[in-house]
């Protein structure tokens, strides 16, 4: 009769000890599939919000094109279409995606660069 007993404690010791295994196992896959994508993509935003710089192209998070004017800690000054007056002030966190003005153009001159911008136009559309 012990025996009975001693093997029903230790086998109900072993599923717990299997269920714990696979928690962790369940939580490992997690962080890999959710958490870790997750923090490098917030890096990668960080980096990008750090690296602006006035004469970038940006595009908002809610679908606009402008081209940065002044920038604060926490807020940019944009200038969007070719219309001089409409220069709106906005956080860096309504920011999307962020081209630098000289990788547009490659290793051209700066003189270079302001002419194919008045020829063009904005973001690279023709007049």
């Amino acid at each position: 009769m012990n025996t009975i007993l001693m093997t029903e404690g230790a086998g109900a010791g072993a599923g717990v000890g299997s269920l714990v295994i696979w928690l962790v196992v369940m939580i490992g896959i997690m962080y890999f599939l959710m958490i870790r994508p997750q923090k490098n993509e917030q890096k990668r935003l960080t980096a990008m919000l750090n690296d602006m710089a006035v004469g970038d192209s940006v595009v908002t998070t809610s679908g606009f094109y402008g081209v940065i004017l002044d920038i604060t800690d926490e807020d940019v000054i944009v200038e969007f279409g070719n219309n001089k007056n409409c220069r709106i002030p906005m956080r860096k966190t309504a920011i999307a995606e962020v081209e630098k003005a000289d990788a547009a153009y490659g290793n051209s001159s700066e003189q270079e660069v302001a002419e194919v911008k008045e020829s063009k136009g904005f973001f690279g559309r023709k007049k």
